[in-house]
């Protein structure tokens, strides 16, 4: 049986979910030589740092293998235009879907579970156009591809999450730093909860338990913070270009936690403000102390 197929059948029947994170077979000799952490690419154009971080991470072709299924989920979640900084940059989303098609990549599969009504987010945030330039396959999900799924997390013991993600080979995490009233701020581990079917809004209980116990099942190949402009109140939805900052910056990583712990000082906060990525810290998930990180950063 191979590695998609006993994903597949481990989201049908219950059973725990843990993919290995493992990418030395992707590592060419030539792009192991300098080794980062973190990359942060600071300029005028979304498409160029994103590339340029990318590459500073030892390319999309470390990440990605020729002939993979590549799931690309982007944050879609709101109405929103660009300018209003409440979904992912259509830019960013664009160059991450070609290099992937550089790589080598069969398919690259962009979808979310929007809050507003998905046709008018997927048009409004301008990432439904990008991405279908850029080659993806861009749907809107399928309810009935949810699947009960076994966690077996601190908050979560099982919860209906969408397939597609865990039957790909890899999965590229795009989502948008902004402000967010319960979360303090929304990145790279609360955008799985566009992935979550089912009634969502019951997480925010144990909201930050939760969000660990989500990326502990999910794990990304690569995490692509969008900072191109950030939300810095009123967050999730925003609306207001009053609350957006423009940041002109990516920040690039496999480890979520040190993104998110990153992203974090980006609002003026430390990761350790953010219970979440405590949680995640705690739980050995990633690192949250960035100053143990080697950052390489960028201006371009």
């Amino acid at each position: 049986m191979n590695r998609r197929d006993f994903i597949k059948l481990a989201a049908i029947s219950g059973i725990g979910l843990s993919i290995p994170r493992s990418f030395d077979s992707f590592i060419a000799p030539a792009e192991a030589a300098e080794k980062i952490d973190l990359a942060v690419a600071h300029g005028v154009s979304p498409s160029k740092i994103t590339r340029a971080a990318i590459n500073a991470m030892g390319g999309m072709k470390k990440f990605v293998s020729k002939g993979d299924i590549v799931v690309v989920k982007p944050n879609i979640a709101w109405d929103r235009t660009p300018e209003q900084a409440g979904d992912t940059n259509p830019e960013v989303v664009g160059v991450v879907v070609q290099m992937c098609y550089e790589a080598g990549a069969k398919k690259v599969k962009v979808f979310d579970r929007p809050v507003n009504d998905p046709r008018r987010c997927y048009v409004q945030s301008g990432i439904a156009d990008a991405a279908k330039a850029a080659g993806a396959d861009v749907s809107y999900v399928d309810e009935r591809k949810f699947k009960e799924m076994n966690i077996k997390g601190e908050a979560l013991k099982s919860w209906p999450l969408y397939t597609e993600v865990f039957e790909a080979d890899k999965v590229i995490n795009i989502p948008i730093a902004k402000h967010h009233s319960l979360a303090k701020l929304t990145m790279s581990m609360k955008n799985w909860m566009g992935v979550m079917g089912g009634s969502r809004r019951t997480i925010h209980q144990r909201l930050d338990e939760s969000l660990v116990d989500l990326s502990m099942a999910i794990k990304p190949a690569l995490t692509v913070l969008d900072a191109v402009r950030i939300l810095t109140a009123n967050g999730p939805q925003g609306g207001s270009l009053s609350d957006v900052k423009k940041m002109d910056t990516v920040i690039v990583g496999v480890d979520q936690v040190a993104v998110d712990s990153f992203g974090a000082t980006l609002f003026g906060m430390k990761g350790s403000d953010l219970d979440y990525v405590k949680i995640a810290d705690k739980m050995g998930l990633g690192r949250m102390d960035i100053a143990k990180l080697k950052v390489k950063r960028m201006n371009i």
